[in-house]
């Protein structure tokens, strides 16, 4: 459900500088697999990992914050130039907080995409809170949109793909 029209969702993304992303249920389909002798496993959706790409070349920003520690988000996170990336945060809206600060951002300007309880308060802090289809009921109360995909099944990309699309527009991104 989505709480915005079209077009005032893309004049608010336009306005995105800095792009959030929760990892597990968002970047991640949420499981947990563990193997018995190398540890824990993540699937990643390479068209996410693109949308994430595309971000950069219309100059937003990207980040994570997450609540579990994970040598895989590490290592995919550098693999797509993500700079700011925290991991083990009990706090997220902390750590948004020190993003914003290194980064130079007002909370107006943030997108930040979640899926669960930890997310609330990020979302109730940013500009253009974004929830995807299977979160939780609470964190899909306080999007201002939710995606049509599940978490770590595409919908980091529609995220990505709408607000590339809505930094390309003229007219502060109406479409």
């Amino acid at each position: 459900m989505s709480s915005l029209t079209e077009s005032e969702f893309y004049t608010r993304a336009a306005s995105v500088k800095l792009a959030i992303f929760d990892v597990d249920g968002v970047m991640t389909n949420g499981q947990l697999i563990y193997g018995a002798e190398s540890g824990e496993h993540k699937a990643f959706h390479v068209r996410d990992g693109y949308g994430l790409v595309m971000l950069k070349a219309v100059g937003i920003e990207r980040g994570i914050i997450t609540g579990r520690r994970s040598n895989m988000v590490d290592k995919r996170m550098a693999e797509l130039g993500i700079e700011h990336v925290y991991q083990g945060v009990s706090d997220k809206r902390v750590a948004l907080i020190s993003i914003l600060e290194a980064t130079d951002t007002a909370p107006e300007n943030v997108c930040y995409v979640g899926d669960d309880e930890p997310d609330v308060p990020v979302m109730e802090f940013v500009g253009l809170p974004i929830a995807v289809a299977d979160a939780s009921a609470d964190v899909r109360r306080v999007a201002v949109w939710t995606t049509s995909h599940v978490g770590g099944r595409g919908a980091v990309r529609e995220v990505c793909d709408r607000l590339f699309v809505a930094n390309q527009l003229p007219n502060g991104g109406v479409a």
